[in-house]
């Protein structure tokens, strides 16, 4: 057809088969102008697009945060943070720019203030010696709740931290 594109070649994500069941995220570097990153999470897959651009791939179930922000002339245009799940091929999920197919957003951190606190939030789980990627995403949604109403998230203990872990080993 004529006037009819194909969207996955304009953005850089590759065509997602029937059969692939990884989530992809594009990641953007152009320094002080576009920034995309991931803060945390195990990738099982790297593609290399060209000097800027580069698309990464997280297994179901697997939680990490993207990070994206932006300028302009003035300052910062835009800046988000989305602590994700990636989700099972067929599952239900919400779409976000520039993940594909979409995931399962825990927490959305929308501004400067609110990303920088998240950032430290993690900052502070890691400072206990517990592995980011590992945290219950019950947390992950207390701190965006708490953080929309404008409340002060609760800390993330060791202890919360192990009663998660072992009822992940009982009930998956």
């Amino acid at each position: 057809m004529i006037g009819v594109t194909d969207t996955s070649l304009r953005s850089g994500l590759p065509r997602a088969p029937a059969a692939d069941s990884l989530t992809h995220v594009e990641l953007t570097w152009i320094e002080k102008k576009i920034e995309f990153w991931i803060r945390f999470g195990r990738e099982t897959a790297e593609q290399i697009l060209d000097r800027r651009r580069r698309v990464v791939s997280f297994a179901p179930g697997s939680v990490f945060a993207f990070v994206r922000w932006t300028s302009n002339d003035y300052g910062t245009a835009h800046s988000r943070l989305d602590i994700i799940r990636a989700v099972n091929a067929g599952e239900r999920c919400q779409t976000l720019p520039f993940v594909r197919p979409g995931g399962d957003i825990l927490l959305r951190a929308d501004g400067w203030p609110k990303v920088e606190r998240v950032l430290q939030l993690i900052d502070a789980i890691e400072a206990r010696g517990i592995e980011v990627i590992d945290v219950s995403p019950d947390h992950w949604r207390h701190v965006h709740n708490r953080l929309a109403v404008g409340e002060p998230p609760r800390t993330y203990s060791q202890q919360q931290h192990r009663a998660f872990l072992l009822r992940r080993r009982v009930a998956p």
